[in-house]
């Protein structure tokens, strides 16, 4: 008598598992790809080891196939680089590689760059200041999200170049200008209100002795040329006598004297017993940068 029943399943198990699979030929599990990742159940199974009933079986974010075919990390290790980042993360986050812990080369690892700097692990020099990334975090202390990161205008590349401080906004100490005084009509002496304005650049001076300073000394309009020249340079040597004075060296003071103003002043003054432009009537005092670099405003 034949028995009603069929000797071969009607279908897969439900749940589906290991156990049935490996029960399976080698043709079938071939034929099959139970958790629908690409990798055939044979594959997972007896080559890359991997769960065939899970797409992603170390749960990384990253499935099977794309693992082993794509991007040849492990599939059994969620971080196959050890870095701290998933290799889903990597991949689909970050846009980092799963196989290399540190993917912009610049001394920090992804998972540090993500996690505690902030900065970009693609790029070796997140603020573009001319230190990597790991300089600044691990070597100057200094911010590697901000380019000066003591907001003196030099950027912190600059002062590493300079020998400088770049976490102090003082060092270098430096000086964008300096005041300019003005004369009596065919004068050279320096007024009182003229003396104290000088005196705040023999300050500034001394605050920051790596500069040193030009005097450029004009007149106005009025008068020969001749007498003019001789005029202006009385007058810068009065303003060279007084930085010595108080305190200057001399080996850090250079002066011209330039007779006329280059640009006639557009107001006359008024008083007919003084003629000509106090504007033009002045000397400037430059400084000049022992820099290689300017601040930045």
């Amino acid at each position: 008598m034949q028995s009603c029943g069929s000797s071969e399943p009607e279908g897969d198990p439900d749940p589906l598992t290991l156990e049935y699979l490996m029960s399976l030929t080698d043709e079938e599990l071939m034929q099959r790809d139970s958790d629908g990742d690409g990798l055939n159940d044979y594959d997972e199974i007896y080559v890359y080891e991997t769960s065939p009933l899970s797409p992603d079986s170390d749960d990384d974010g990253l499935n099977d196939y794309d693992e082993v075919m794509t991007h040849g990390t492990d599939p059994l290790t969620a971080d196959s680089d050890d870095d701290g980042l998933s290799d889903g993360d990597e991949v689909n986050v970050y846009n980092t590689d799963p196989l290399d812990t540190d993917t912009d080369g610049d001394g920090l690892n992804d998972y540090d760059e993500v996690m505690q700097y902030e900065t970009d692990p693609l790029d070796a020099d997140t603020d573009g200041d001319g230190l990597t990334d790991f300089e600044e975090a691990m070597e100057y202390n200094s911010d590697p999200l901000q380019p000066d990161s003591d907001g003196d205008g030099f950027s912190d590349g600059q002062e590493v170049e300079m020998g400088t401080d770049l976490l102090d906004s003082n060092n270098p100490p430096f000086i964008s200008e300096l005041n300019t005084i003005n004369f009596d009509f065919d004068r050279s002496n320096i007024r009182d209100m003229d003396a104290q304005l000088l005196a705040e650049n023999v300050e500034m001076l001394s605050n920051a002795d790596a500069f040193r300073v030009r005097v450029d000394a004009y007149t106005d309009h009025v008068g020969g040329d001749q007498y003019n020249l001789r005029l202006s340079l009385r007058r810068a040597n009065s303003v060279v006598d007084f930085y010595k004075d108080n305190g200057i060296a001399e080996d850090r003071i250079e002066f011209r004297g330039l007779g006329k103003a280059p640009v006639p002043c557009a107001e006359a003054e008024k008083d007919e017993d003084t003629p000509g432009c106090e504007k033009n009537r002045r000397a400037e005092s430059i400084p000049l940068n022992p820099y290689p670099f300017t601040p930045r405003n």
